[in-house]
């Protein structure tokens, strides 16, 4: 008796998800992920991306994005010293464009 009940919760949690799933299809939900690695020379809309910023930008949205982002993926904190290396890079280019 256990058993079906858990064959019908499992069902119906997968219905749900491809549910779900093909309404973000049809959104165009999927699209909005960037696809593909990184750029060889970080330019302004990879930083912008990274740092999940948009315009217009401050220097007060800027740090806080960053350190959020760091709290999260500091390589102290079991963080990838890669992704911190991004994030600190996307920084610096965004440094150079906004207004103080």
């Amino acid at each position: 008796m256990a058993s079906a009940i858990a064959m019908g919760l499992g069902a119906f949690a997968a219905t749900v998800v491809t549910r779900v799933a093909l309404q973000m299809v049809r959104r165009g939900a999927v699209d909005a992920f960037i696809k593909g690695g990184f750029k060889g020379t970080m330019d302004r809309s990879e930083a912008m991306a990274i740092l999940g910023l948009r315009d217009p930008l401050t220097v007060s949205k800027l740090k806080e994005a960053h350190h959020r982002l760091m709290l999260a993926n500091h390589p102290d904190k079991n963080g990838s010293s890669y992704v911190a290396g991004k994030i600190n890079e996307a920084k610096e280019v965004l440094d150079k464009t906004v207004r103080k």
